[in-house]
């Protein structure tokens, strides 16, 4: 997705968000966030986006605080008729200073070599995946289109080959991975064979496939449902493996 639709999935999926959060019990714990309730789950990406709105509306080279969003105490029993328009407001400050600064903007970010267009990117993720969170605790069905989810899995991909410590266990050979949408042409393989993990879009002989409707093999990289929610074969043990030690996000 390019910078402008970025910005525009941030509000479109804050917007889906809050129509759930609005006529919704704020205490309702959320499974796939332990510890958290709808109440604090919304305080949180609302607390993020006015954190990466601060980022690019300062121009900062470093990161403000984030305590804010992270300690989420103070927040165990919220009021619907505040969360749900504080939620939208920080959204939409977020996307037009975004759009303002445009996407080539060096901010601080996370990741070395930032820019605005990472923080559209990410954000965008972020708030489909924490909506789909307060859908899977409502019970409630959640979709996404077919190119905002597969340009989410291509980042989850893009920031799971990170070179990171810890994932050396992963490699070795034969060690090829298959995620393979059953409703979109989206299949994507996951490279552990080598000294780093990579991924390609295609397919090929893999030794673990998981097959399922694009939304569900999303969340399942996410770790927001089991892999047993989509149809695995061959070695799910590596598929647990890998997926454990994708931590981001």
């Amino acid at each position: 997705m390019d910078h402008d639709r970025c910005c525009d999935e941030i509000v479109a999926q804050s917007e889906l968000l809050r129509s759930l959060v609005e006529g919704a019990d704020p205490t309702v714990p959320v499974p796939s966030c332990p510890g958290w309730n709808l109440g604090q789950l919304v305080r949180h990406l609302g607390g993020g986006h006015r954190w990466a709105e601060e980022i690019v509306r300062t121009r900062a080279d470093g990161p403000p605080s984030d305590e804010h969003f992270r300690d989420l105490s103070r927040y165990a029993d919220e009021d619907p008729a505040v969360l749900a328009p504080w939620l939208a407001e920080g959204a939409a400050r977020l996307a037009a200073a975004l759009r303002s600064a445009g996407p080539d903007l060096d901010v601080w970010a996370p990741l070395p070599g930032g820019r605005t267009a990472f923080l559209a990117r990410r954000f965008a993720h972020e708030t489909a995946i924490h909506r789909a969170d307060a859908a899977l605790a409502l019970d409630s069905g959640f979709d996404l289109d077919s190119d905002v989810a597969t340009d989410c899995l291509d980042e989850w991909l893009e920031l799971g080959s990170l070179p990171q410590p810890g994932r050396e266990p992963l490699l070795g050979p034969g060690r090829v991975l298959l995620l393979a949408a059953t409703d979109a042409p989206v299949s994507r393989v996951v490279d552990l064979t080598g000294e780093v993990v990579t991924w390609r879009r295609g397919t090929g002989t893999a030794a673990a496939t998981a097959r399922g409707p694009l939304a569900e093999l999303l969340l399942v990289c996410y770790r927001r449902r089991s892999p047993r929610a989509v149809d695995v074969r061959g070695d799910a043990a590596l598929l647990d493996s890998w997926l454990a030690h994708n931590g981001f996000g």
